[in-house]
């Protein structure tokens, strides 16, 4: 934009009057303070000279059906039409030429304050210049059920809300004046087509965005005047006392787009209010550490699919494990072994409704086929084929970019308990052991039964030489413990009596070949090297955790395989997983550490350690896949599902302590 050019004048349709003249606002309210942004952790110098924001500045927005990053710049850098899971319309976060959406202050870039407004994924930032104060609001915007014909690709019975295909935003004039800059500038499919834009009507206020025949088309309703300079459409209008604006993006016809300040702020608010009723549906303890517990929640409801129950590991492909790192992989899929602790955390917090969709789309994908994959795409797709996009620099110039992945066919002998694990969860919640389930799960006991004693790629997914990974084997174990319970229920004696058998000498076999001479259980037979995944052995009742081999365990891990306290996965040096460079710690594997050393009655070091993993969340309480111990950055995919679904479990590890609630051992063999 020419700075030297003098600004319109705003147009009436985002000042708002009084009779008489006077001003009035009409954001529908007052809203609490915003607290101050806090700078992030001290990072290495050239990462603050970075032109990206650190991973954990961004927010992160969902209407159940898409989802999108927005950077503190107020900024969309992260977004992708029509599936979370499709090509990306915005992608500054993967190459700053990819495509953006900003709506601030027209020479301010940083806020000063930003959050999302209690029990809500709706995000108010709050900016201040020279002259004077702007609030600004954010969503995805979720309204009441308007479909009257049914929608292709829905699996699940539908709510009583939906997703309405616009991306809102809302501004204010709260102080003083301010100039106010939109600049809308998609680049369609991963930043390879650019945006070819056209008015819509007799005005400026509305257009459309259009890219190749399979991209979709936007259409960018405002109150500000439009110009069209090449791909990028943009707005300017001084903001004063009272003033208000918006701009709503959408990618479909219907509903219509709001075409008034008044409209786009009541749509603002009942998408607020779908959240807070979403969350009152939820169990939460009167605790100081209920925020983290309920931000989970929003977040992994986010990132939940609503058409089929699916849930995403993760809103992003391909944001880096360590800086200038090539492990950059596409998240955007889901994994069978989140579901075990998809269903723990869901149901334990009361939210049965999304963790019985999430376990029916488990079922669908599982009951497709004879074979289990280790993943699948959020509407049960099986073939994921990992592909490189060369034109695209990376975030940080981390490279490659990936789309796709290659994991899906990798053997991971973990998944067939993972999802017997899910079985047993669902039926004990609902003490009824779903009929359209069994086939599958005499499918995934026999295929664990057959394939225990052969080598796979484990749990981390190594790119290097199979390995009879221990934890595999655990899951091995887990599959047909699970098994002989279920069939128990199913009335089977003769399979019961079969899978018991298999259970104990899978369990015999790990006792004698996965123990090094410390009496430690060690990352795979043969080898002496730790790994963080041996924290499930006491969550998954294998043994109690009172038992010597589990407390040595635990506390090597603790001791050894952590830095600053924070859990790596493995040592990189020990462990031939396909590459060389470092990473950072797991997230993941520090919360199993709280929940373990909880289990074994060390609950002060749990504790503090929880204590220490909060301190590290977000901003806005989010958490990537990794931190990095010596600068606090947060690192991988953002945010990280089964990183949520680990605090949840760790967190009320902590709070049942406290409150005296014993964590009793369930002996494997029941009865």
């Amino acid at each position: 934009m020419d700075r030297d050019r003098t600004p319109p004048a705003p147009h009436p349709a985002h000042v708002q009057t009084e009779p008489g003249g006077a001003r009035r606002r009409t954001d529908g309210g007052a809203a609490e303070k915003a607290s101050p942004v806090l700078p992030s952790r001290v990072a290495e110098a050239d990462l603050r000279r970075s032109p990206f924001p650190p991973i954990a500045d961004y927010a992160f927005l969902s209407d159940r059906e898409v989802n999108c990053l927005i950077a503190p710049s107020g900024s969309v850098e992260w977004m992708c039409l029509p599936r979370p899971d499709g090509p990306s319309v915005f992608a500054a976060m993967l190459d700053r030429a990819a495509g953006r959406f900003r709506l601030g202050p027209a020479d301010v870039m940083v806020p000063v304050g930003r959050r999302y407004l209690p029990g809500t994924l709706v995000l108010e930032t709050t900016w201040q210049t020279q002259t004077g104060w702007l609030i600004v609001r954010d969503a995805l915007v979720v309204g009441p059920w308007y479909s009257d014909e049914r929608v292709a690709g829905y699996a699940r019975a539908p709510t009583d809300y939906q997703a309405q295909h616009c991306l809102l935003r809302t501004v204010r004039c709260v102080n003083g004046k301010v100039d106010l800059l939109l600049e809308c500038e998609p680049v369609f499919d991963y930043g390879q087509t650019e945006a070819r834009w056209d008015y819509q009507g007799p005005g400026y206020w509305t257009a459309i965005a259009r890219g190749g025949a399979d991209d979709p088309q936007l259409r960018l309703t405002t109150s500000l005047r439009l110009g069209l300079e090449g791909r990028r459409a943009e707005g300017y209008s001084t903001l004063r006392e009272g003033d208000s604006a918006f701009a709503a993006l959408c990618w479909t016809d219907v509903p219509a787009a709001p075409v008034t300040f008044e409209e786009a702020a009541d749509r603002m608010w009942r998408t607020g209010d779908y959240w807070r009723e979403w969350l009152n549906l939820g169990q939460f303890p009167d605790h100081p550490w209920r925020g983290y517990l309920q931000r989970s929640a929003l977040t992994l409801k986010g990132l939940t699919y609503i058409p089929t129950g699916a849930l995403l590991a993760a809103a992003t492909t391909s944001l880096p494990e360590s800086p200038n790192s090539s492990r950059n992989w596409d998240y955007r899929y889901t994994w069978i072994r989140d579901a075990t602790f998809a269903l723990w955390g869901l149901y334990t917090l009361g939210f049965d409704w999304e963790a019985n969709s999430f376990f029916y789309f488990i079922a669908d994908v599982g009951a497709a086929a004879d074979d289990l994959q280790v993943m699948y795409g959020i509407g049960g797709e099986r073939e994921l084929e990992e592909h490189t996009l060369q034109h695209l620099n990376g975030y940080q110039n981390a490279r490659p970019v990936r789309i796709g992945n290659a994991a899906y066919r990798q053997d991971q002998h973990d998944v067939w308990g993972t999802i017997l694990d899910s079985v047993y969860l669902h039926t004990k919640s609902r003490d009824l052991l779903p009929e359209r389930v069994w086939p599958l799960l005499k499918r995934s006991v026999e295929s664990a039964i057959q394939h225990w004693r052969e080598p796979d790629h484990g749990i981390w997914e190594v790119r290097g030489e199979p390995r009879h990974f221990t934890s595999s084997k655990l899951m091995c174990w887990v599959a047909c413990d699970r098994g002989a319970r279920l069939a128990r229920i199913h009335d089977d004696p003769d399979l019961v009596l079969r899978w018991q058998a298999a259970a104990d000498q899978i369990h015999a076999d790990i006792c004698q070949r996965g123990v090094d001479s410390r009496g430690v259980f060690v990352q795979h037979y043969g080898s002496t090297a730790l790994d963080a995944s041996l924290l499930l052995m006491p969550l998954v009742r294998f043994l109690p955790p009172t038992d010597p081999r589990i407390r040595r365990t635990v506390l090597a891990i603790a001791d050894e395989l952590s830095e600053d306290g924070l859990v790596l996965r493995y040592r990189v040096d020990e462990t031939d997983d396909g590459f060389t460079e470092q990473e950072g710690t797991f997230t993941i594997c520090s919360f199993w550490l709280v929940s373990a050393l909880a289990e074994m009655g060390d609950v002060v070091r749990a504790r503090e350690l929880c204590e220490q993993l909060l301190s590290h969340s977000s901003p806005l309480q989010l958490y990537a896949e990794e931190i990095s111990p010596r600068t606090g950055r947060h690192m991988g995919n953002f945010p990280q599902a089964l990183t949520h679904l680990a605090l949840i479990n760790a967190v009320m590890h902590i709070i049942r302590a406290e409150e005296g609630e014993v964590l009793r051992f369930t002996p494997a063999r029941p009865g």
